[in-house]
């Protein structure tokens, strides 16, 4: 009973004197927790009232949370009775050992940076980028995510992002179509440019200015050869190659000329 009665109060002692602490460290993490969310959506309309770009606000936006939420973690620690400078020691030295082990990680940190101080795309751009063309759906701290052609997320790291070369096709907000076609040698050419020319011309997704062109690219084994090339908008770019592909086919075959396709010829060997 004695050694009962010894615990009980030394339980009694512990709650009396580490239970208010704890409570209050409980209460500043939801209060913290609750003030965080609100600085955080005040800072976004802030933000969205600045006509900041959506790319930079999310990124910036990141970095706001993170830093308050180790700032509420540091206070919530202190709270307990927690020496905090030993605790940024701690800190400090773990900081030291992961920024070693994750030395790439940082690389794409730092490209993060870059990439929203020099802009070199924004989300929504068209780009070409490490081997992979697709619009921009997103720019973290840490990677780029892209949306191909085919409708497929594409997750590039920062770092080779900011390192490597780009393509930003929506940036001069419009792009050029090359295509090519082909005509029999026995045919009009100018009566083919005029057709095709036509074609381009009668699309309205196809631009006026700079206006498009067709022009003789090449006297192939058998066929003249047209470098068909209209300018569209980023957007409407597939649109455009493959009307014009359609296009040209059916304007030619209503006009009668002839596209050429490779023939081949069997030879038989007589027999003796």
């Amino acid at each position: 009973m004695e050694d009962a009665q010894v615990w009980m109060n030394k339980g009694i002692d512990f709650v009396v004197e580490y239970g208010p602490k704890v409570i209050g460290a409980i209460l500043i993490y939801i209060i913290g927790s609750w003030v965080i969310k609100k600085l955080v959506k005040l800072v976004r309309k802030g933000m969205t009232a600045q006509e900041y770009d959506k790319s930079l606000q999310r990124f910036l936006l990141s970095l706001v949370k993170w830093a308050l939420t180790i700032f509420l973690i540091i206070t919530v620690i202190s709270t307990l009775g927690v020496e905090t400078t030993s605790f940024a020691a701690l800190i400090a030295a773990a900081g030291l050992a992961i920024g070693l082990a994750l030395q790439g990680s940082l690389s794409n940190f730092a490209g993060g940076v870059l990439i929203i101080i020099f802009k070199p795309y924004k989300i929504d751009d068209l780009i070409e980028a490490q081997g992979v063309l697709g619009s921009v759906k997103e720019i973290e701290i840490f990677t780029t995510k892209l949306i191909t052609p085919e409708n497929k997320l594409a997750i590039i790291p920062n770092g080779a992002m900011a390192n490597g070369n780009i393509i930003n096709y929506t940036e001069e907000g419009k792009m050029r179509v090359d295509t090519t076609i082909g005509i029999g040698y026995d045919e009009d050419i100018k009566k083919a440019k005029e057709v095709l020319l036509e074609v381009l011309t009668s699309n309205p997704k196809v631009l006026q200015d700079p206006a498009p062109s067709v022009n003789v690219s090449e006297l192939a084994d058998s066929s003249v050869n047209f470098a068909v090339r209209p300018f569209c908008k980023p957007e409407d770019y597939w649109d455009v190659y493959f009307g014009t592909l359609e296009g040209c086919k059916l304007a030619l075959d209503k006009a009668g000329i002839e596209i050429p396709y490779p023939h081949s010829v069997e030879i038989h060997k007589g027999e003796d």
